[in-house]
């Protein structure tokens, strides 16, 4: 629901921005004169927004409601950043009608990266968007599968869950973690409902799986960070080991995924085997 908007804060709003603006800022002439005050003028605003020096001083009096196309073209003059977008919108009482960002391509942050490599003994995946598999280690792709053959498109860690039979198998409790990771993918659902990747997504499992398709139309949500998960791989047997998420915390969704065993169990003996064997397969592959 849009709130009410509020013209008098949306005016001060707009002045203040312009305050903190040079003309340098925007491109326009130096002045030839000292100023009296700082920032841009009224009718440099309009100006660069296109508008009527008459029509942007009533906005900011707070005496007229600006339309969704002024808003624009005041962002864009006003050189406001994503978030500054965002309040500019919701002070006019136009918060649907904020342009959507372009979505930019899912990289791997660099840290993200460092920990992967650092965890040797440790399977660890990089999660993005819709489950998306980003990026994995030595461990990881001996306790799942080798992510690399695996085309980019396909590379989902709720698809494999639901379509490769290797990673499907392995799972003892394979139903509940299915679910669970259906859950995580509508929780992410409800707040971007807009993205052809999901909807793509959701449509071919559908398709393909009726067990999904009964799921997602559960609305079944969960956002866990860490749980169990028992696994019996066809090299080493039945393992236990503990699921743990971290978020990034730079907006970007991106998601650590690592599994780990309690120490002196046959679990924990058994990634030393598996971590020990990829280990020996990439010195084999140089």
């Amino acid at each position: 629901m849009t709130p009410d908007p509020d013209p008098k804060a949306l005016g001060a709003y707009l002045k203040a921005r312009r305050a903190q603006l040079t003309p340098q800022d925007c491109g326009l002439p130096e002045p030839g004169a000292p100023r009296r005050v700082a920032g841009l003028r009224r009718e440099e605003v309009a100006g660069l927004a296109a508008i009527s020096v008459d029509y942007y001083t009533r906005l900011e009096q707070g005496r007229v409601r600006a339309s969704a196309p002024v808003l624009t073209t005041l962002a864009r003059a006003l050189r406001l950043n994503e978030d500054q977008q965002k309040y500019l919108y919701e002070l006019a009482g136009r918060a649907d009608a904020l342009p959507r960002r372009r979505r930019s391509p899912q990289r791997v942050r660099p840290a993200m990266r460092r920990l992967l490599t650092q965890l040797t003994a440790t399977p660890a995946l990089v999660l993005g968007r819709r489950l998306d598999i980003l990026a994995w280690n030595r461990a990881a792709t001996a306790l799942f599968t080798d992510f690399e053959e695996i085309p980019p498109q396909q590379r989902n860690y709720l698809r494999m869950l639901f379509t490769n039979d290797q990673i499907r198998n392995m799972h003892e409790n394979w139903q509940h973690d299915a679910r669970e990771a259906v859950a995580a993918l509508r929780m992410e659902a409800a707040s971007d409902t807009t993205d052809p990747d999901l909807a793509r997504l959701v449509g071919d499992l559908s398709l393909q799986d009726p067990d999904f398709s009964r799921w997602w139309a559960e609305h079944q949500v969960n956002n866990a960070t860490y749980g169990t998960k028992h696994y019996n791989h066809p090299t080493t047997g039945r393992m236990t080991l503990d699921c743990d998420t971290w978020t990034s915390p730079d907006g970007s969704g991106q998601r650590l995924m690592v599994l780990t065993a309690e120490p002196k169990t046959p679990s924990h003996d058994a990634l030393l085997i598996l971590t020990a064997w990829a280990a020996g397969e990439q010195t084999r592959t140089r």
